[in-house]
């Protein structure tokens, strides 16, 4: 549900891929958020930018950044965050980001030696029936 409190997960916009708060409702396709330990400043979003999470913290209408980044803080979100579903594909795809070219062609041969390990085994398995 859109509520105050509400943790939100941008995904688009120049604040993509940061958590976030609800701290006031405009209307039914905008809301008002604040991240002042993620480094999102206080704006309007609209929802369509935005994914709902499991989160609620308990805040009041309107309160400042430095109450939410309290109550943020001793919610410990992004550890939470951290261990959800999506926090770890978030940090999977950051990683593979700044993989440099020679990294990245370390991975590509790692994952043909994996996948030709597994066709051979595959294939003994099919001989054997």
């Amino acid at each position: 549900f859109v509520e105050i409190g509400r943790v939100v997960f941008i995904n688009y916009g120049p604040d993509t891929g940061k958590l976030a708060v609800i701290v006031d409702v405009v209307d039914y396709n905008r809301v008002i958020v604040d991240g002042p330990t993620t480094g999102v400043a206080r704006q309007q979003l609209p929802l369509k930018r935005a994914s709902l999470t499991e989160f609620v913290l308990p805040i009041k209408r309107n309160q400042t950044s430095k109450n939410v980044a309290k109550v943020y803080n001793d919610e410990k979100i992004d550890e939470k965050w951290a261990s959800t579903h999506v926090g770890k594909q978030q940090a999977s795809r950051l990683r593979k980001a700044e993989l440099t070219d020679f990294e990245r062609f370390k991975l590509m041969v790692t994952q043909k030696k994996k996948s030709l390990l597994i066709r051979q085994e595959l294939r003994k398995l099919k001989k054997s029936k």
